[in-house]
C-alpha cells in the first residue's frame, strides 16, 4: 500500500512514528492536522512530505466556506503558509505547494470554487502518482551502479516509507534485489530517531533482503576494512552545485567514504534539487526538540543526567567535493554538478 493516499475524502497516512512495533494509518480531514503530522514526523522523507502536504491543501478546499473563487484562493493561500512552516529543510514541502497552487491559480477565475476545490485534489492526486513513477525510473538508473555481491550502506530511511511509493535510495537496492543481484546492507541506527533502525530495517524484511543494523559510528570501521563497496543516501534538499542536506550523519558517512575510496551516491528525485541555491551553506537547517536526544533510555533508564541539555539538529550538508554521483529519475549526474544537474532538472 502507499505511505500517503486518498481515501473516502481523507488523506490517509501510515504512522511511522510506531512502527515497527505497529502498523497503524491514520486519518485526516483538516490541514493543520496534516501540517502537525508532517512536524510530529507520522509522516517523514521529502517525496512524502511533498505528498501531504498536497493533499493537505486539498483538505484546506473542502474546509473552506467560501463560495467564492478568490475567497476560496485566499484560503487555499493562508492554508499553504500553514503547511509550508511544518518542516523547513525538504524542498518538496514547499515545491509541492507551489505546483498546486500555481495550477489554481492560473485558472481560478474561470472555474467555480467547486471546481477548483476539485482541481486541487486532482493536481495533489497527480503529484502522488507521478512520484511512485519517478521513483521507479530513479530505481533503474541507480541499480545500474550495483554489482552482484555488493555490501552497501544505507542511512536512515529512503523507502517506500519516505516517499508514495517504492523508494529513492532503498529503491535502488529493492530494484538491484529484484534484478537477482545478491546484496548485503549495511544499515545505520541514524540516531536519534533511529530510522534506519526502526524503519529501513523493517522495510529490508519485507523484501527479503539480506541486512545487519550498525551503530552509526560503526560504518568508519566496515569502510575502512574494505568490507563495503557502495554507499546509497537520500536527500531532502541538493544545491544546484550538488551539496546534499541529508539526515544528521550523512556528512560524516561521506567523509569515511572519500577516504576509504568508497563511491557515494544520493539518490535525489529533481523537484528535490533545488537550482535557486547556488550552494549547501543556504540550505535551511531544522532544529528539532532536544528531548528526541535526551529522552534516550539504556537498559528501562534514561542515558543522560536529569539536568543535562542538548543540541538536534536534524541534517547536515555533505559539500559535493565527497559525492561521486546524483542518481536523479533523468539519469547520474556527474561532476562538474553545476552544469549537469542543471541539465538533470531543466533538460539543459
Amino acid at each position: 500500500m502507499r505511505t500517503v493516499f486518498w481515501e473516502n475524502n481523507e488523506l490517509k497516512m501510515i504512522d511511522q512514528r510506531i512502527l515497527p512495533a505497529r502498523f497503524e494509518v491514520l486519518s485526516y480531514r483538516g490541514h493543520k492536522e496534516v501540517a502537525h503530522a508532517i512536524t510530529d514526523m507520522v509522516v517523514r522523507g521529502a517525496p512524502a512530505i511533498g505528498a501531504a502536504a498536497a493533499f493537505g491543501l486539498a483538505l484546506a478546499g473542502f474546509e473552506s466556506a467560501s463560495s467564492s473563487t478568490s475567497g476560496l484562493l485566499a484560503d487555499l493561500q493562508a492554508a499553504s503558509v500553514t503547511l509550508k512552516a511544518a518542516r523547513p529543510t525538504a524542498v518538496n514541502l514547499a515545491w509541492a505547494l507551489d505546483r498546486v497552487m500555481a495550477v489554481v491559480s492560473t485558472v481560478g477565475g474561470e472555474r467555480s470554487a467547486d471546481d477548483l476545490r476539485q482541481l486541487v485534489l486532482d493536481e495533489a492526486q497527480k503529484l502522488a502518482d507521478e512520484d511512485v513513477e519517478i521513483n521507479k525510473r530513479m530505481a533503474e538508473h541507480g541499480a545500474a551502479l550495483i554489482d552482484d555481491g555488493d555490501t552497501i550502506i544505507h542511512h536512515c530511511n529512503t523507502g517506500a516509507l519516505a516517499t508514495v511509493d517504492w523508494g529513492t535510495a532503498l529503491g535502488v537496492i529493492r530494484t538491484a534485489h529484484e534484478q537477482g543481484k545478491k546484496l548485503h546492507v549495511f544499515v545505520d541506527e541514524t540516531r536519534p530517531r533511529l530510522q534506519g533502525a526502526r524503519l529501513t530495517a523493517w522495510e529490508l524484511e519485507q523484501y527479503g533482503i539480506p541486512y545487519e543494523i550498525i551503530s552509526d559510528n560503526t560504518a568508519g570501521y566496515f569502510l575502512k576494512a574494505g568490507k563495503v563497496q557502495k554507499c546509497f543516501v537520500g536527500s531532502d534538499r541538493t544545491a544546484a552545485n550538488g551539496d546534499v542536506a541529508n539526515k544528521i550523519g550523512t556528512y560524516m558517512l561521506a567523509l569515511a567514504a572519500f577516504d576509504n575510496g568508497v563511491p557515494f551516491y544520493p539518490v535525489v528525485p529533481t523537484s528535490t534539487v533545488d537550482l535557486s541555491l547556488a550552494h549547501g551553506d543556504l540550505i535551511p537547517i531544522e532544529e528539532r526538540d532536544p528531548q528526541e536526544v535526551l529522552g534516550l533510555e539504556f537498559e528501562g533508564q534514561r542515558v543522560a543526567p536529569k539536568n543535562a541539555k542538548a543540541r538536534n539538529i536534524a541534517f547536515d550538508v555533505t559539500p559535493n567535493r565527497l559525492v561521486t554521483g546524483i542518481v536523479t529519475e533523468n539519469g547520474v549526474a556527474y561532476p562538474p554538478f553545476e552544469v549537469s544537474l542543471k541539465k538533470m532538472v531543466l533538460g539543459k
